[in-house]
């Protein structure tokens, strides 16, 4: 039987990312992933790093995306570093455009919740949007520039992070399907794998919108997928600094010259297939917001299984089993929430506390909201 300090379920970004933090704490960590470690939501994802809540139910994940943020350059210096490799990480802000007919209410209220939230917003006239990103569509009425926000390639980063990982004493098991947690009494022994056992101290379980389906995991974890379609286009005669997001679309460029248009939110179940629609979809709107890209060569399409959660907010923390911890459900937000994640990860595994408030998203909540069971009333 394996033997580890900390065995992780999953080899994306995620878990690589916490294997990193725990095997430079000392500790010895296995991570064990159903296929090649890193091929799911982390290569699908477009690598925008934005704490801004894109719907009122996020609000409550702001202050943990802001923490991550400020970190994310440590981070990646540290991973580049370690691993030797480049990440794609752009510190170039991100332009929200408003086609609105009312754009001046519009903006307004969103300078003004960006604020109260504590994050820098700055409204913009149409045509100094267009000065900073001229393939702005003409029928722009405003924007609004978020200069703090990032964004990094996903595919070279989650390479870069197993990659430090394994430099940093963790070891990686591809093709390693994890069936259910091990269970001794009221507590969490390990992992269950489909020909083996694994024994740990502290078993994580960061295998996204797969986590659900490891036996003894459900009830703390009840993530579902959210399909994500996607399209990577070049257009030479496009040029792009920043990520440019509108209602119906995100543009997010890479120093490799492409330009990542998306995404669909879907709830298919665990199909990942590109379909007509969903691409008409996706190409319509980045054309809408940079007429530009009507010339521009399709070279990728794409979709990744995002987890979502009952209430779009990230599972983290420990369970009332002792020794296990999740770090799931991370939807929209799994590229930038990865280094809080982390480091909080191993806080509680070293230290048992932690340095921000995390209480928010414990997976013991789910339990919590169940209803009474219903009382039988007198005659």
């Amino acid at each position: 039987m394996k033997k580890f300090d900390a065995a992780i379920a999953g080899g994306g970004v995620i878990g690589a990312a916490i294997a990193l933090e725990l095997a430079r704490a000392g500790m010895r960590v296995g991570v064990f992933d159903r296929q090649q470690p890193g091929q799911e939501a982390s290569w699908a994802s477009a690598g925008i790093l934005s704490p801004a809540p894109e719907s009122p139910a996020m609000i409550a994940m702001v202050p943990l995306g802001k923490k991550s943020l400020t970190v994310y350059p440590e981070f990646v210096a540290q991973v580049e570093e370690i691993s030797g490799q480049s990440t794609g990480f752009r510190a170039t802000g991100t332009l929200e455009a408003l086609f609105s007919g009312d754009t001046k209410a519009e903006l307004s209220t969103i300078i003004a919740l960006h604020h109260g939230l504590g994050l820098k917003a700055e409204p913009l006239r149409a045509e100094d949007a267009r000065e900073l990103e001229p393939a702005l569509s003409e029928d722009v009425e405003a924007a609004v520039l978020r200069p703090e926000e990032c964004s990094i390639d996903n595919r070279a980063l989650t390479n870069a992070v197993l990659e430090a990982a394994r430099r940093s004493g963790a070891e990686i098991f591809p093709d390693a399907s994890v069936r259910g947690i091990r269970r001794e009494g009221n507590r969490c022994a390990g992992l269950i794998l489909q020909n083996e056992n694994v024994e740990a101290k502290w078993t994580i379980v960061a295998a996204g919108c797969f986590s659900a389906a490891i036996e003894g995991v459900a009830v703390y974890a009840p993530v579902r997928p959210a399909k994500g379609q996607m399209v990577a286009l070049r257009a030479e005669e496009v040029k792009m600094q920043r990520v440019l997001w509108s209602e119906h679309i995100y543009l997010v460029p890479r120093n490799d010259g492409r330009i990542l248009a998306g995404a669909t939110v879907e709830y298919v179940g665990f199909d990942k297939r590109t379909t007509a629609g969903g691409i008409e979809k996706i190409l319509s709107a980045a054309i809408e917001l940079a007429p530009g890209l009507a010339n521009a060569r399709i070279e990728e399409t794409w979709a990744g299984l995002r987890p979502d959660t009952p209430d779009h907010l990230p599972i983290l923390g420990p369970t009332d089993l002792d020794g296990l911890l999740m770090a799931t459900g991370h939807f929209r937000s799994g590229i930038l929430l990865t280094p809080i994640t982390a480091r909080l990860i191993r806080e509680w595994t070293t230290e048992q506390q932690v340095s921000g408030e995390w209480e928010r998203f414990s997976p013991m909540r789910f339990q919590a909201e169940k209803p009474e069971a219903t009382k039988t009333m007198p005659a």
